[in-house]
C-alpha cells in the first residue's frame, strides 16, 4: 500500500497523540509486574519508586519520538521497517510505566510534550544524514538506556517487585533494539560522543524525577 506524505503525516501525529496522552496507547503484552503482588513502601520508598518510573517513563516517551522521527526520514524500506517494529516494542514500555506510575498514586512528567519534540527532530535529523548515522543513534541510545535501566534496578526499594519486572523486561528489549541497529549496519559511536550522551541523559534524569 502506497502512503502519500499527508498519510505519513497523520500517523505520526497519531502516535504522538498516543505517547503524550494517558492511557491511549495499548500494549500489546501484559505488564510483568501482574506476577508480582504490590508490596507495602514506606513513603521515601514509594517516592523513589515513583521518581524512577517517571524517569523511566519519559525515556520511553523519546524513544517513540526517536524512532518515529527516524522513520520518517529513513532511506531505506528495511531501515524504516525495523524502526517501526522496535517503536511498537517501545509502546509496551511506554504503558507499562504509566501503568505502574499510576499504580504507585502518581503520574508521567509534565515535560513530556518537551521532550518527544525534541526526539524527533533529533530521529528525524539523523536519519535525514544517513540511515548508517541513524540507526547508529539508536545502538547508542539503546547502550545508554541499558545503563539507567541498571542503575535503576540496583536503586528500587528491594520489595518493589512490581517495579523491578517491568524494568528486567524493558532492559532484555532495549538490548535486543541495541544489536538490531548494529546488525543492521549502525554506525558505532566513538567514546566521546557516548560521554556527551550520558551526560545529556542525566541531565535528563534530574529533570524529570520530580515533575
Amino acid at each position: 500500500m502506497h502512503l502519500t506524505k499527508l498519510d505519513k503525516a497523520l500517523m505520526q501525529f497519531d502516535r504522538a497523540l498516543q505517547t503524550l496522552i494517558p492511557k491511549a496507547a495499548t500494549a500489546a503484552r501484559p505488564s510483568p509486574a501482574r506476577l508480582h503482588e504490590e508490596a507495602p513502601l514506606e513513603p521515601s520508598e514509594r517516592k523513589h519508586s515513583i521518581g524512577l518510573m517517571r524517569i523511566n517513563h519519559t525515556g520511553e516517551v523519546c524513544a517513540q519520538a526517536l524512532y518515529a522521527g527516524q522513520a520518517t526520514t529513513a532511506k531505506l524500506d528495511t531501515v524504516r521497517t525495523e524502526m517501526e517494529h522496535a517503536a511498537n516494542e517501545e509502546i509496551d514500555h511506554l504503558v507499562w510505566c504509566e501503568e505502574r506510575l499510576l499504580e504507585l498514586g502518581s503520574q508521567p512528567s509534565i515535560l513530556n510534550p518537551l521532550f518527544y519534540g525534541a526526539s524527533y527532530c533529533i530521529g528525524a535529523g539523523a536519519g535525514l544524514i544517513s540511515d548508517k548515522l541513524s540507526l547508529g543513534f539508536v545502538a547508542a541510545t539503546e547502550d545508554q538506556v541499558c545503563l539507567h535501566l541498571d542503575q535503576h534496578m540496583s536503586a528500587l526499594p528491594a520489595q518493589d517487585q512490581r517495579s523491578r519486572a517491568v524494568l528486567e523486561q524493558m532492559h532484555i528489549d532495549e538490548a535486543k533494539h541495541k544489536q538490531m541497529a548494529l546488525d543492521s549496519g549502525g554506525y558505532e559511536f566513538p567514546q566521546p560522543v557516548m560521554n556527551i550522551m550520558t551526560l545529556v541523559s542525566k541531565l535528563m534524569t534530574h529533570s524529570t524525577y520530580r515533575i
